[in-house]
């Protein structure tokens, strides 16, 4: 049985979406359902991408909201020759490639390294790289598998991603950062300092993604991994149409300076099956919490007002000491691109008070 719902949403390019929810259910008699009753079913979202008003069908890829989510400038429209900032690579100790975008000056006493989520890009930082260039060393690495990096079969787990970024600090010597991880970088963020303690580190921003509590997930956000888990088949099936809706859902307002098709290209260029074995490991992994009750650093965390998991980012941030938690209204997962001003203004307020 098929139902359907129909809010509006904007995707990036600033076409309007009409966004359908489609539930799917087994049942011996449809009829027997109240039309109302949806709790628990199974779901999948669908993109009309519509003129104004809506005229006719342009594609309707499937997506599902991945809160867990987690090209270089050109997926902003602009080439990477146009922007202040340079890019490079870093050969890590496992022998991968890991692919940097790094602005400002490199004499900064302290770097702000920004993490994208799940199979984006570096260059989703582009507007903080450009504009915190002015203030200090900025650097936002393409995670083992994403972006221009390296793509591997083996070690696509937060721990070993954390140790890449290890190798990459060490090899950009860099002495002392804030990390700033999103979605998936969130998992990232905890698992280095897990690794690594908290020595070279000024401070820690988690951006819209609780920091995973492992096969615990099961249990403390049992509908959430229950969706997660449900939807791993339909991502394994429809690989290109689940991007295409993921990058859509990425953002609450249109953005026509995003090369929509670059952006979803790049995200494919992580294979299905690594990309699976990527978010299992993210969400059930290991528990990363007792990183953040014992962080010995002051911390951000930045939610989205609209996020799934806001109750959870909360609660996550009471447990941090020296935390500060900050909504941001009217944006999607993407709070830094939807809310740039908003959100550079917290960052760059809390960059200050470390590291000035």
């Amino acid at each position: 049985m098929f139902r359907f719902r129909e809010p509006t949403h904007y995707g990036p390019d600033g076409s309007r979406l009409s966004l359908i929810r489609l539930e799917i259910r087994r049942v011996p008699d449809a009829s027997a359902i109240p039309p109302d009753d949806h709790a628990g079913l199974p779901f999948v979202w669908l993109y009309q991408v519509c003129e104004e008003p809506p005229m006719r069908l342009h594609r309707i890829p499937l997506i599902v909201w991945l809160s867990i989510f987690l090209v270089v400038g050109r997926a902003f429209g602009q080439q990477a020759s146009d922007l202040p900032f340079i890019e490079g690579y870093v050969s890590t100790n496992s022998g991968i490639r890991i692919h940097y975008l790094q602005s400002g000056s490199t004499t900064s006493k302290c770097a702000l390294v920004l993490i994208p989520g799940w199979r984006l890009p570096a260059s989703l930082w582009n507007e903080q790289l450009a504009r915190f260039s002015r203030m200090t060393r900025v650097i936002a690495v393409d995670p083992r598998s994403q972006g221009a990096s390296t793509k591997t079969s083996d070690g696509n787990t937060p721990e070993s991603r954390a140790t890449d970024l290890h190798d990459v600090l060490a090899s950009l010597a860099v002495s002392r950062s804030v990390l700033v991880g999103w979605s998936q970088g969130a998992q990232d963020v905890s698992a280095y300092l897990q690794r690594y303690g908290t020595g070279s580190v000024g401070g820690v921003v988690l951006v819209d993604s609780p920091v995973s509590c492992g096969p615990l997930e099961l249990d403390v956000h049992r509908e959430f991994a229950k969706e997660i888990l449900s939807n791993l088949s339909i991502y394994a099936s429809y690989p290109e149409e689940f991007s295409k809706g993921m990058i859509h859902s990425l953002f609450k307002k249109p953005h026509p300076e995003v090369d929509f098709q670059a952006l979803v290209k790049t995200s494919l260029q992580t294979p299905t099956n690594t990309g699976i074995a990527m978010l299992v490991a993210d969400i059930f992994g290991a528990d990363r919490r007792r990183a953040l009750a014992t962080l010995n650093k002051p911390a951000l965390v930045v939610a989205s007002s609209g996020s799934p998991l806001l109750d959870a980012q909360r609660k996550m941030a009471a447990t941090i000491p020296r935390s500060k938690f900050v909504v941001i209204q009217d944006t999607g997962h993407a709070v830094f691109v939807d809310q740039p001003e908003k959100f550079d203004e917290e960052l760059g307020t809390f960059f200050q008070s470390l590291c000035q």
